[in-house]
């Protein structure tokens, strides 16, 4: 049996839902760039085959084909830089000077009890999944709640997610101790061995918040575990400077003299390196969360991102919990390139589409720690994909697809969001939640969290009658 989906507006997730299938969509996007006349088979959550649809159709004489007109099926989106418990405040944010970590996110989420941990996260991961993400990499809260409501939002959703607990041993002029802080880090790692979406993970959020002991056994545990360590660096000159009065080094400095950089580092930011630290990123093998948003929001500086490609240093595109959208992301990744570093030496291609597409796929993948999970349309992955609505105006005609989808695509040509070959979301809204009644649980309790927040703001919100 054949069955044609001639627009958005008949497809249904039933079609969805079958445990063994056979998609064969107008476009598929696999590791090497989109290819027509290709289809896929998905049994039990996972791709077992992917090829030419004549060649799939023989291989499954007596398998029903779902054809998907007017439809690219491609990897979801994997954000490797995201603050899920941050979602009440991230418009608290805009026009303040930088280093909003201290004024705003520390206050606030310290003042989270579990509940509200659970409910901010929740709503972070539903707006990632309506933006086309399919993995976030959540860099650790300040909440003392720990991480358990952030795992039930997370599976809740349905979204997969690398799970970071923070490590630090310095808090102000206190001093932890580093073994109680270390135990407990071991023992996250090892709690999620058996969870189908949570990979754990480890954070320092900023390297100066732990001894250079801490911060060489933090990463250590993670890669003998072969799970990614998480910190911030060099991301605003302040910090930068402090670092080189306290400690006689830069951030990312300071990390490999700890001995925490090197393979299964994952490095947010980065926007303000020297020759020389590029030179010792390149060395080392880590990897970097290129951030493009937070650097027009609140930054000091753009990634060299570009540049970074081309010498090696692993990349995947971040928001740092500003907006969960994914194809805003590959414009803004591509556009702050363009402005920051390709207009003054004339370089009209930055890259080209196709790289900023692979940097929030199958790139991420890698730099998170999840290349033989996720990220790729290819046999023995996880089927984690959207189907984008092509026939639509803005990509008619369409002459190049990759560029198409960076600087054209947008969020409401999603039609599905599909995590481990279960529908998580349809055109915009969850299957099996409620997610206007999370919306409306929020709206009743999120003001009243920032009003008894000490959060500072450098400029006050406008008074509302």
């Amino acid at each position: 049996m054949n069955c044609t989906v001639s627009n958005h507006l008949a497809v249904s997730p039933e079609h969805l839902t079958a445990p063994a299938q056979l998609l064969a969509p107008d476009w598929l996007l696999l590791p090497e760039g989109p290819r027509r006349d290709h289809a896929v088979r998905i049994v039990d959550g996972h791709f077992v085959d992917v090829g030419p649809l004549a060649l799939l159709q023989g291989r499954y004489p007596d398998h029903g084909v779902l054809r998907l007109e007017h439809q690219l099926l491609m990897p979801g989106f994997i954000d490797t830089h995201h603050h899920l418990s941050q979602s009440f405040g991230k418009g608290l944010v805009f026009g303040e000077p930088s280093e909003i970590f201290r004024r705003v996110w520390i206050p606030l989420e310290g003042s989270l009890d579990t509940n509200l941990l659970y409910l901010t996260s929740k709503l972070a991961a539903f707006e990632s999944l309506r933006g086309g993400f399919t993995t976030v990499c959540d860099a650790g809260t300040r909440s003392k709640e720990g991480v358990e409501a952030i795992a039930q939002a997370v599976h809740e959703v349905g979204i997969r997610c690398v799970l970071a607990k923070t490590c630090n041993d310095l808090e102000g002029e206190r001093v932890l101790d580093a073994r109680q802080v270390l135990s407990m880090a071991e023992q996250h790692l090892a709690a999620w061995d058996n969870d189908p979406l949570i990979t754990p993970s480890l954070a320092i959020p900023i390297p100066e918040i732990a001894t250079d002991r801490t911060l060489g056994a933090a990463y250590r545990l993670c890669h003998e575990a072969g799970r990614v360590f998480q910190s911030h660096v060099n991301e605003h000159l302040v910090a930068v400077e402090r670092s080189l009065e306290r400690y006689g080094v830069r951030p990312l400095e300071q990390l490999h003299r700890a001995g925490a950089l090197g393979p299964g580092a994952l490095l947010a930011h980065a926007t303000l390196l020297t020759s020389n630290e590029l030179c010792l990123l390149r060395d080392s093998g880590a990897a970097v969360s290129y951030n493009p948003v937070a650097s027009a929001w609140k930054g000091n500086a753009v990634a060299q991102a570009h540049l970074m490609h081309c010498l090696g240093i692993a990349l995947g595109l971040g928001t740092d919990g500003t907006r969960g959208d994914g194809f805003r992301l590959l414009d803004y990744a591509e556009t702050a390139q363009r402005f920051a570093h390709g207009l003054p030496v004339g370089d009209s291609v930055c890259g080209g589409g196709q790289l900023w597409l692979d940097m929030g796929t199958q790139n991420a993948a890698d730099v998170v720690g999840l290349s033989k999970v996720t990220g790729r349309v290819a046999v023995g992955k996880a089927a984690d994909f959207l189907l984008v609505d092509l026939a639509v105006p803005e990509l008619l005609p369409s002459w190049n697809l990759p560029w198409d989808l960076v600087r054209l695509a947008n969020r409401d040509q999603i039609q599905a969001v599909v995590v481990q070959g279960k529908v998580r979301l349809w055109q915009g809204w969850p299957t099996d939640w409620d997610a206007r009644d999370l919306m409306r649980r929020v709206d009743a309790l999120a003001r009243s969290v920032v009003d008894q927040a000490p959060i500072h703001k450098v400029h006050p919100l406008p008074i509302v009658a």
